[in-house]
């Protein structure tokens, strides 16, 4: 399927190919090719809103779009597309750093030093008994 899409006197194509219905993760996914002679890029915003409309999907945040290259020469993108059923699908299979960038998650601010702790308790407790004590004798 192909949209031409007008934005600011720049105009950009969006086509979807390898389109498959997977029932068991209750989401449509396809590879989406993007041409755009004359502009940079063209923003996921931009394209989400697209992809949206035209597949008739009533919530834009069940899109999602991740994975682009820009040919090189410039003029054509390609990437990935998901759109989901419904948002609790897309949060019970979406891996939490896509759903952070869909904005149907927040991110959990941990500071370095938290992140150094924690990874040299774990390498103390590895090969050590359970019930066995941690540390120096």
């Amino acid at each position: 399927s192909v949209w031409v899409a007008t934005m600011s006197d720049k105009t950009c194509t969006i086509r979807t190919r390898k389109f498959i219905t997977n029932r068991l993760l209750q989401r449509r996914q396809f590879v989406v090719d993007v041409l755009h002679p004359g502009r940079p890029n063209v923003s996921k915003a931009e394209l989400k809103e697209k992809l949206a409309a035209s597949y008739d999907v009533k919530d834009p945040q069940a899109v999602f779009l991740f994975g682009f290259r820009t040919q090189f020469g410039g003029g054509k993108s390609t990437g990935f597309g998901l759109i989901y059923d419904n948002i609790p699908a897309a949060k019970q299979f979406e891996p939490k750093y896509r759903l952070i960038r869909n904005g149907l998650d927040t991110r959990v601010e941990k500071s370095r030093k938290q992140k150094k702790e924690r990874r040299n308790r774990a390498r103390k407790v590895r090969g050590v008994k359970k019930n066995a004590p941690v540390g120096k004798k």
